[in-house]
């Protein structure tokens, strides 16, 4: 049975629709890029301004500074985390929120069609187009929209709210597992303590008709191997067929590390995960998703399967092995005719339940150094696995996911997918780990909204009901019976 939502706080989103994509303008229009030393003030702007925004709804707020970027250079100083609670009352749940306030680089010659950092509205398609609008700053001024609902209304939250918002998401979210982890250690001290769930809206739906439920993540493990020879580059002419050469064995190797269908070519590694059985299957069968909305997302018919359960599972179950690129060999336009001295490859593994990063990563180095050893090359390998973040999977039958689900149907009229996403968020794993809550990802945007990309936008729909969605589950999980612990 649906939670009692009050009427009038649809309304109030409606009506007040202007003053809400006015206020993501203004948000878009801080170049919070965490990646970039010299943007790192806009960051810190971005905080304050965020800091800001929450009181004025009534939220309590505690700016958290996480100290250096580097131990060995102070200077650079992390962007603070902004923590913000309101309700105190013990008889009501309480519901964590996070959310990312940095964003990814954008320049106008990158191939925007306007400038990045001034929020259009398309009269023709009404997207609203500019950095962050999806990822994550949209979001985060959805949950504005709802406190700025309640407190103009006049209307009691329904639940206690907790929010955790930082500004290095993008840059590996340096410094927040750390402090989630010591804070969790403070028991009853803890800002954390008294949660019962938690919500993120930091995701997206698979294409841009039906929302959905995100209950899995892949992990990640990235890899970086080196063949070395000479001391320096050599000439081709005087050397080719001469020496054996570092670009010619590390060619080998990338050969032997993923088959042209996406199959990993190392048995231990695809030995770790169990095929899917026929009741799997069948839930991959039920999702909404076509080869055309893959061909729509890569502009190319260039999908592995025509089975739409399939390229699901390759996203979403199976682990998968890209290569990213090599360091060492020349790069720019014309020919520089050397034998490179020493080139590297740059890999990863994005992982799924039940691997573990640390089993894989062992698996690839000894794979990769066998099959270097077959070689018979005089040139030396290096290996290394620099990055390592775990697979996330939690049950979607918890309250939490049914009352997503119940608030999906009230505002869409439609049953949501439920999905598990190819990409990484590492600091999800940390807070369900740390906390023993049930997270629940909750995506506002679509799924051709083209965060990271150019001309990233939101659909004005998508930002109103997706404001719409978000409170309506906070009546729905303050409502849901006979919930068990997460």
């Amino acid at each position: 049975m649906a939670a009692e939502v009050p009427p009038e706080f649809s309304k109030f989103i409606d009506d007040n629709a202007r003053t809400f994509i006015d206020r993501l303008a203004e948000a878009v229009a801080f170049r919070s890029v965490s990646s970039d030393p010299e943007r790192r003030p806009d960051v810190v702007r971005m905080s304050e301004w965020l800091d800001d925004q929450l009181q004025r709804v009534g939220v309590s707020t505690t700016v958290v500074e996480l100290g250096p970027e580097s131990d060995e250079d102070d200077s650079l100083r992390l962007p603070p985390l902004i923590l913000g609670r309101i309700g105190e009352e013990p008889e009501k749940k309480t519901v964590l929120v996070y959310g990312h306030y940095d964003v990814q680089p954008a320049n106008k010659e990158d191939g925007w069609n306007t400038d990045p950092w001034v929020l259009y509205e398309d009269p023709d398609t009404e997207r609203l187009i500019g950095r962050g609008s999806t990822d994550d700053k949209g979001p985060i001024l959805g949950w504005l929209n709802v406190l700025d609902a309640h407190k103009s209304l006049g209307l009691q939250l329904p639940v206690n709210l907790r929010f955790c918002f930082e500004g290095m998401e993008e840059s590996a979210s340096q410094g927040l597992d750390q402090f989630i982890i010591d804070e969790a250690k403070k028991g009853e001290q803890s800002y954390f303590n008294g949660v019962d769930y938690m919500c993120i809206s930091d995701n997206y739906w698979l294409n841009a008709r039906t929302p959905c439920l995100t209950y899995g993540l892949r992990g990640i493990v990235t890899f970086k191997m080196t063949v070395t020879g000479p001391t320096r580059d050599l000439h081709s002419g005087m050397f080719g067929r001469v020496v054996h050469e570092p670009m010619t064995d590390l060619a080998i190797l990338m050969s032997k590390l993923v088959a042209p269908d996406g199959k990993i070519l190392m048995q231990e590694v695809e030995d770790m995960v169990d095929p899917p059985d026929d009741d799997e299957r069948k839930m991959y069968e039920a999702i909404d998703y076509t080869v055309g909305d893959l061909d729509e997302a890569t502009g190319a018919h260039i999908g592995l399967s025509d089975d739409h359960a399939e390229l699901l599972m390759g996203r979403m179950r199976y682990p998968s092995l890209s290569l990213h690129g090599i360091e060492g060999a020349p790069s720019g336009p014309g020919f520089k005719t050397v034998i490179p001295a020493s080139v590297s490859c740059k890999f990863s593994i994005r992982i799924v339940n039940p691997q573990e990063p640390d089993k894989v990563a062992d698996a690839v180095k000894r794979y990769v150094e066998g099959e270097f050893a077959k070689i018979g090359t005089r040139n030396k390998l290096s290996f290394e696995a620099p990055d390592k973040a775990s697979a996330w999977l939690t049950d979607w039958h918890n309250c939490n996911y049914q009352a997503a689900m119940r608030a999906t149907e009230a505002i869409y009229n439609h049953s949501p997918d439920l999905t598990r996403e190819g990409g990484s968020i590492p600091v999800v794993l940390t807070f369900a780990e740390n906390l023993h809550v049930n997270v629940l990802l909750l995506p506002m945007g679509r799924g051709d909204d083209g965060a990271h990309s150019t001309n990233e936008k939101i659909d004005r729909s998508n930002f109103l009901e997706g404001s719409k969605l978000l409170g309506t589950y906070l009546y729905e999980i303050a409502s849901a019976q006979d919930c068990p612990d997460a």
